[in-house]
């Protein structure tokens, strides 16, 4: 009777180790941003990015030199010039600061929307690929391990929700 109990626990904590090992082999994780850095598509993206970026921030220093400058000149002038005249210059050069302001905004916009543009297909190439291969392998979840990261990219397993529901009473 004692060997019939010793058996039987162990045969159930083999069956415990076993469940507990195939439930870890259905989760698997991936670094999706070290993936994404080492696409040539997202490097391509990224340079062509920072290829506008570099144009933009070329046109807002041309723009602020030439700003500082009529700045610069205006206030030299300014005790030659009649009281209206600095007026229209004051307002000139308000213009173009708030000209200057707009641009960078407006650079600012088209480098986001060139960035979404670019690397929306991207990550869903990366997530797609993720998918097919975690179902291949027989794995039911996916998890990004980049830090921070905690997205779900994939989940084949029994979802609980309903379950959990009901034992609440809701």
């Amino acid at each position: 009777m004692k060997h019939l109990k010793t058996l039987l626990f162990a045969v159930a904590l083999f069956i415990g180790s076993t469940s507990y090992i195939d439930a870890q082999s259905n989760v698997a994780h991936i670094d999706t941003q070290a993936l994404i850095d080492a696409m040539p598509t997202a490097i391509a993206a990224r340079s062509e990015l920072e290829k506008l970026a570099k144009t933009y921030e070329a046109d807002i220093r041309t723009m602020t030199t030439e700003y500082q400058n009529k700045v610069k000149q205006y206030d030299a002038e300014a005790s030659t010039q009649t009281q209206e005249e600095n007026q229209k210059r004051m307002q000139e050069v308000a213009t173009m600061e708030q000209s200057i302001r707009q641009y960078q905004g407006q650079a600012q916009q088209d480098l986001q929307k060139k960035e979404q543009e670019l690397f929306t297909p991207i990550y869903e190439e990366v997530r797609a690929a993720i998918q097919k291969v975690g179902k291949a392998q027989g794995f039911q979840y996916v998890l990004d391990s980049r830090e921070g990261s905690g997205t779900l990219l994939l989940a084949d397993g029994k979802d609980l929700l309903v379950d959990v529901k009901k034992e609440l009473g809701f």
